[in-house]
């Protein structure tokens, strides 16, 4: 007597349960991925970003100059553009004056934060304090001029970063207007005014793409508020 054979393929149906289940934790993935990366960009945001606007706004107020002005002029290190505040000259200028800083990297480091990009790769964000002379206002209806303005320089931002800061600062993403603009890439300058422009790079602007690849990166200017 001839055995019978128990074994048998999936059936259309069962290879069709087992497709919309992978689906379903493929997609749990991606939005996990997507929550976390938005709940590091509100704690740089919220902790280190507006921490140090906080902070440069405290200096301000207790000094009666912004830092870097021993001249008065109203103007980071004197209104001289190529004048930068920066590293353990940024750090330690702000803590002779008594401003509490936000944590950073480290003791000493606190102008530098550590954080991961979209590849799982650490990424160093920096801060900068400098006054640049052409942050372009409407001047009139249908026209700007180049203004000298005191700004926060954000170093090692990745694009998708930039963005979520942009949005949240802002209230849209515009890389050329609004307090959160884009520097040029190439210059130290920031690009004319244009309504709805995008940043210069996006999470696929590096050559090579790979999952061991850091993500490219762009320096932001943020609008202080003297």
């Amino acid at each position: 007597m001839k055995p019978i054979n128990h074994s048998r393929g999936f059936t259309l149906m069962e290879m069709s349960v087992v497709l919309v289940i992978i689906a379903l934790i493929l997609g749990a993935v991606t939005v996990g991925r997507d929550v976390y990366r938005g709940a590091v960009a509100e704690r740089i945001s919220s902790e280190f970003v507006q921490g140090w606007i906080l902070a440069y706004d405290r200096y301000a107020s207790q000094s009666g100059r912004v830092p870097g002005d021993n001249a008065l002029t109203g103007m980071i290190g004197g209104g001289t553009a190529a004048t930068a505040l920066c590293g353990t000259a940024l750090v330690d200028e702000m803590l002779k004056a008594g401003v509490t800083l936000p944590q950073g990297a480290m003791e000493g480091r606190q102008e530098t934060y550590v954080y991961q990009d979209r590849n799982g790769l650490p990424q160093r964000l920096q801060v900068c304090l400098q006054a640049i002379t052409d942050w372009h206002e409407p001047i009139s209806a249908s026209g700007y001029a180049a203004r000298t303005r005191n700004v926060l320089v954000l170093h090692g931002l990745t694009p998708e970063l930039a963005q979520q800061l942009d949005q949240r600062i802002d209230g849209k993403v515009d890389a050329r207007v609004g307090r959160v603009r884009e520097k040029r890439p190439g210059t130290g300058k920031v690009a004319a005014p244009t309504e709805d422009a995008a940043w210069s790079r996006d999470e696929t602007s590096n050559a090579n793409t790979s999952a061991d690849a850091a993500s490219a990166t762009v320096i932001a200017y943020i609008k202080m508020s003297q």
